[in-house]
């Protein structure tokens, strides 16, 4: 930050710059989202030891991270995709929504490209994988403050290869497949985890995967989904 001007002369009002801008004298501010904490230490020491880059906030859940970044107002958002068995893909959009000048960057374990194709469509401009360079990430950060897309090339290509519809991606695994139908059914999680010999937790992930990868969040977009797909009949 430069000091004030002595200047005997008014200094003119300052301009607003959006998060969308790029400014060589002030670093771009992030939240960091992440439910495992040592996850969310690496990212600040790697973060931090690059002079453009400032944290100025962590999460470890969903709810945390829209409260995190509402009182933060960060430019970017480095954001897991599942925290805590809870999907974030549905809290793109609500970030999206009320902080349009706040980017986001997906930071996730999850190659397959269904999730990268549900994360851009929600509102995310960068999909990097946790195995990635540190350098992939800083540069999707950087792309992202100015506004621009970043996409692991991997994946990009994979996404190119599919078809390019608005159809939901059919690409469910089997027990995924096993748990929506469940779902349509009727029953509850707990009674899922029951029939399936699967903890509570994991028929959890199942669903938050099952969501992120067909787009659809409410439990009547899901029977609706289940009904179109002959998994009723």
């Amino acid at each position: 930050m430069l000091p004030p001007s002595t200047d005997s002369q008014a200094a003119p009002s300052p301009s607003i710059v959006s998060a969308t801008e790029t400014r060589p004298d002030e670093s771009i501010t992030v939240v960091l989202a992440d439910d495992h904490r040592v996850v969310r230490s690496g990212l600040r020491l790697l973060l931090e030891s690059d002079g453009r880059f400032s944290v100025v906030g962590e999460a470890g859940d969903v709810q945390g991270t829209i409260a995190r970044v509402r009182e933060c107002r960060p430019r970017v958002v480095v954001l897991d995709l599942n925290m805590g068995g809870e999907s974030s893909l549905d809290a793109i959009p609500q970030l999206r929504a009320e902080m349009p000048d706040t980017q986001i960057v997906v930071l996730t374990m999850q190659e397959d490209p269904a999730f990268a194709r549900a994360a851009l469509r929600a509102g995310a401009l960068g999909y990097v994988l946790k195995d990635a360079a540190d350098d992939e990430l800083m540069n999707a950060v950087l792309l992202a403050a100015r506004g621009q897309t970043y996409l692991n090339p991997q994946l990009g290509a994979r996404l190119a290869a599919q078809p390019a519809d608005d159809a939901p991606p059919d690409n469910l695994s089997p027990r995924e497949t096993e748990v929506l139908t469940l779902i349509a059914l009727g029953h509850t999680n707990t009674e899922i985890a029951a029939s399936l010999f699967l903890s509570v937790r994991t028929v959890e992930s199942h669903r938050s995967h099952i969501q992120q990868k067909i787009g659809l969040i409410t439990r009547a977009e899901l029977v609706g989904y289940a009904r179109e797909r002959g998994l009723l009949d």
